[in-house]
C-alpha cells in the first residue's frame, strides 16, 4: 500500500459527511448561523445587532442590514490599529488584500484564525478528499504540490496587522508538515518581484517530482511556459511525468484548457475547478465530467443570495440557501467566522442543482454590460469566445471588453480587446461567431442586436503580445491572484489598455 492510498483511507472518510448536504441542507445551514451568532454575541457587531436574541434566519436578516466593505471598513480600519472584540471574538491579526472598491485601491478581508481553520485550510484538505474519491488510481502523495501563492504587502501597515493576499496568508500560517509536500520554497512562493518570481519558480521545480499543480490559470500558464523553455521540452509530461491535476480557481477555466491540453499531454491528467475567495472557500468540483462544483455548506459560511433583477434596488431582499431556484443569476452573500456579516462579496452564481446544491460562477456584480439593456455577463462572454474560438481556430489568452456608446457614425457596439496564442483564421469570422453566439446564448443581446437597431456588430481589436500584463504591472497588479477586468460598463479600463496597445 502507496502513502497516497494511506491518506486516502483517512480523507475519504470525509465523503460520507456530504450526505447531509442534499439531504439536511437547511439544517446544516442553520447550525453553521447559530455556531456564528453564538461566537460573536459579545463583540461590539454582536451587542449592537442583538444577537443574543436571535433565534432564527429571519430575525437575523431583519437585525442585521446587507454589507459593502465600504460599510465594514471602519470596524477593519479599528481591528487591524489593535482593538479587539469588534467584527469577531478573536483577535485578528492577517488581513487578506484584494481589488479595491470605488473609495479605496485595496480592501483588507479579516482573516481570523477560526476561519484559517474551519474555512480556508479546511477547503484545501477537502480538495483533495473529494480529488481522491473521484480518482481511484490517483498517486497524488508520490511527489510535490507546485502552488502558485501571491506575497506580503511591503507598505507600512498598522503594528497589529500583517497583509498580503490570500495565498502568501495561507502559506504563512500552514502547518509547517505541508512544505515538505510542496514546492517552491517558501522564500520563493512569497516573492514580491513577480518577474524574478516566475524565474525562481521554475528553476526551482525542474528537477522535482511534481504531480499537481495549483493556482490561478493565467498565472500557472506564465510558469508552465518557461518551465519548458528552460528544459527546450514541448511537454510538462516530459519534465514530471507523474502530474495528475490543476487545482484551478480565480478566473473561468473554459478559455484555458485548450492551452494546458496543449502543455501537459497526458491522459492522467484532471482539472479541478475550486472556488476560493480572499473572504473563504466556498465550492468544489466534486465529478469531473462536470464543471458545476458542489456548494460547502458546512464550513464557517452562512449563505444568502440576492436575485440580480432586484440587485440594484434600494432595499433588495436577500434569500437563503433553501430559497434559490435554478437557473437564476445571484449576488453571493456571506456571514463567516471571519466577522463578515451579511457582506456581499461581488460574485455572481447560477445554482444548477439543489439535490446537493451545485452551482457555477457566473461572473461579478460590476463585471457586465448593460450599457444598452443587454445584460451580458461573464458567463455569457466565456462561452462564446469558446464557440468562436471553436470557429475559426483562434486559443485566446486574455481579453477585456467594454461598450462603444457612440462613434464618428452615431453607432453603438461592443469593442474587445483580444490578447491571441492562436490567431483565428481571420478577425472578421472570428467577431461575427463570437457575435452569434452571444446572439444564442443572450436573448436581450439577441434583441438589442435586432436589425442593428441599438446594437451593431461587436468589434474585436487584436491586442499586441503582453499587453494585459503591462496593464496590470502599471496598476501593481502584476501576479498572485490579480486578474485582468472581463467585462466593464464603462470605457475607463479599456481606453486605458488601447494607449498601451498603440
Amino acid at each position: 500500500m502507496g502513502f497516497t492510498d494511506i491518506i486516502r483511507y483517512f480523507l475519504c472518510k470525509r465523503l460520507n459527511d456530504f450526505e447531509a448536504f442534499a439531504t439536511n441542507p437547511e439544517k446544516v445551514q442553520m447550525g453553521v448561523l447559530r455556531r456564528l451568532i453564538n461566537d460573536a454575541a459579545g463583540t461590539e457587531w454582536g451587542r449592537n445587532h442583538n444577537y443574543s436574541n436571535i433565534k432564527d434566519y429571519e430575525r437575523y436578516a431583519a437585525s442585521v442590514p446587507l454589507q459593502t466593505y465600504d460599510d465594514i471598513k471602519p470596524y477593519v480600519d479599528r481591528m487591524r490599529n489593535g482593538e479587539k472584540n469588534v467584527l469577531w471574538h478573536s483577535d485578528i491579526k492577517w488581513y487578506a488584500q484584494s481589488s479595491g472598491t470605488t473609495n479605496d485601491k485595496s480592501k483588507f478581508i479579516p482573516v481570523s484564525d477560526e476561519g484559517l481553520k474551519d474555512i480556508h485550510y479546511r477547503g484545501g484538505t477537502d480538495c483533495v478528499s473529494i480529488y481522491l474519491g473521484m480518482n481511484p488510481d490517483s498517486q497524488f502523495f508520490s511527489g510535490k504540490g507546485l502552488i502558485l501563492g501571491g506575497s506580503f504587502n511591503k507598505q507600512p501597515n498598522p503594528d497589529n496587522s500583517r497583509v498580503g493576499d490570500l495565498s502568501a496568508v495561507l502559506m504563512q500560517n500552514i502547518n509547517p508538515l505541508v512544505n515538505f509536500l510542496r514546492v517552491p520554497s517558501k522564500e520563493v512562493a512569497l516573492m514580491g518581484n513577480w518577474e524574478e518570481k516566475i524565474e525562481k519558480l521554475a528553476e526551482g521545480t525542474l528537477n522535482e517530482n511534481v504531480t499537481n499543480l495549483s493556482g490561478v490559470p493565467s498565472w500557472m500558464l506564465v510558469v508552465l511556459k518557461r518551465v519548458l523553455e528552460l528544459t527546450g521540452k514541448n511537454n510538462i509530461a516530459d519534465i514530471w511525468p507523474n502530474i495528475e491535476v490543476f487545482f484551478h480557481g480565480g478566473v473561468n477555466f473554459t478559455p484555458y484548457r485548450k492551452q494546458y491540453e496543449e502543455l501537459i499531454r497526458s491522459d492522467k491528467m484532471h482539472y479541478v475547478e475550486t472556488y476560493n475567495a480572499s473572504e473563504g472557500f466556498f465550492g468544489i468540483q466534486n465529478d469531473l465530467s462536470i464543471q458545476d462544483m458542489l456548494l460547502m455548506i458546512d464550513y464557517g459560511v452562512f449563505f444568502e443570495f440576492i436575485s440580480m433583477d432586484q440587485f440594484d434596488k434600494e432595499n433588495p431582499q436577500a434569500v437563503p440557501l433553501w430559497g434559490v431556484e435554478l437557473g437564476k443569476n445571484y449576488a453571493v452573500v456571506i456571514s463567516t467566522s471571519c466577522g463578515l456579516w451579511r457582506y456581499i462579496i461581488g460574485d455572481t452564481v447560477i445554482f444548477t442543482s439543489k439535490n446537493p446544491y451545485k452551482f457555477k460562477i457566473s461572473g461579478r456584480t460590476k463585471h457586465f454590460i448593460n450599457a444598452f439593456g443587454e445584460e451580458l455577463i461573464i458567463d455569457n462572454a466565456e462561452k462564446g469566445l469558446a464557440k468562436a474560438c471553436k470557429e475559426t481556430g483562434a486559443t485566446v489568452l486574455e481579453y477585456s471588453a467594454a461598450p462603444v456608446f457612440m462613434d464618428n457614425n452615431g453607432k453603438c457596439r461592443h469593442q474587445w480587446l483580444i490578447e491571441f496564442t492562436n490567431m483565428p483564421d481571420s478577425i472578421e469570422h472570428f467577431a461575427k461567431s463570437l457575435d452569434d453566439a452571444l446572439k444564442t446564448l443572450n436573448s436581450d443581446y439577441e434583441a438589442k442586436r435586432s436589425n442593428n437597431i441599438t446594437l451593431q456588430q461587436l468589434e474585436v481589436v487584436v491586442a499586441r503580445k503582453g499587453l494585459f500584463n503591462d496593464w496590470l504591472k502599471n496598476k501593481g497588479k502584476l501576479g498572485g491572484q490579480h486578474k485582468v477586468p472581463r467585462l466593464s460598463n464603462n470605457r475607463t479600463i479599456i481606453e486605458e489598455m488601447l494607449d498601451l496597445n498603440k
